[in-house]
């Protein structure tokens, strides 16, 4: 099991990310526009470097919903590859079956 605190961080950083979305996308879909003068697109880009470092989506971390561990996370499952395993073999996924050939 991770750390509470890291669990809990990554919560935090769930919830900011939401919070600041629409000001985010506002400001990179300003930035990435062609007819913006260099001057204003300084001051946006200064505008976006302002907002919180742990808004942005990049600083998030897949976590485990069972355990916790961030490494070795599947998508498809939000499971790591141990608790994939334990819950594959107990049967508690359905249509996962074990290999074997």
């Amino acid at each position: 099991m991770a750390k509470l605190s890291q669990v809990l961080r990554d919560k935090k950083r769930e919830k900011m990310i939401a919070k600041h979305a629409s000001k985010r996308a506002e400001l990179r879909a300003k930035i990435k526009r062609e007819d913006v003068d260099p001057d204003e697109k300084d001051a946006l880009i200064a505008a976006l470097a302002k907002l919180p470092r742990n808004s942005c989506p990049t600083r998030l971390t897949r976590r485990c919903e069972l355990t916790g561990r961030s490494r070795a996370v599947y998508r498809k499952f939000g499971l790591s590859r141990i608790a994939l395993r334990e819950l594959a073999l107990r049967g508690d996924l359905p249509g996962v079956t074990k290999s074997s050939w």
